[in-house]
């Protein structure tokens, strides 16, 4: 028994001696099935730009009049990102109204976490004659945000 019990003492020695990262090189294994530490390995991963705009799709710009021929509408968008970017606009009619578009964001700069920009849409000279009186929620434009990292 006592035997026994040197020879497994000898053989850990061996082990905490002989072992190198990586291998291990024993005759016997220990008298009981022990795991033994082989090896270690770093994990690593690469981190993405993220950026999601918070309900996007409940987010609308009425136009509202400001004198005869000019309209003028904003929305507040909720932005949550893990890095510093720029956002801006780009505006599209659809035709339906004629004029001249333009779009504004501010604060354009965000940082991490994100937080909240006011994104505004403008028409002048607009040309409502063909449009019927009385219509409600005519799509005019569409505004598209870009966003780069800074």
């Amino acid at each position: 028994m006592t035997r026994n019990l040197l020879l497994s003492a000898a053989i850990l020695c061996l082990l905490a001696v002989s072992g190198q990262a990586g291998e291990i090189k024993i005759h016997e294994w220990p008298t009981e099935f022990i795991p033994q530490e082989l090896a270690t390995f770093p994990v690593i991963m690469d981190v993405g730009f993220y950026v999601q705009v918070l309900d996007q799709d409940k987010l609308t710009i009425k136009l509202q009049q400001k004198s005869i021929r000019e309209y003028e509408g904003c929305t507040d968008m909720v932005v949550r990102c893990n890095f510093d970017l720029t956002l801006s606009c780009a505006i599209a009619a659809t035709g339906a109204v004629p004029g001249d578009y333009s779009c504004s964001i501010a604060p354009a700069d965000m940082s991490v976490p994100g937080g909240t920009a006011t994104i505004c849409a403008k028409l002048k000279n607009a040309s409502l004659l063909g449009v019927p009186g009385g219509t409600s929620n005519l799509h005019v434009a569409t505004v598209t945000i870009k966003v780069v990292p800074r």
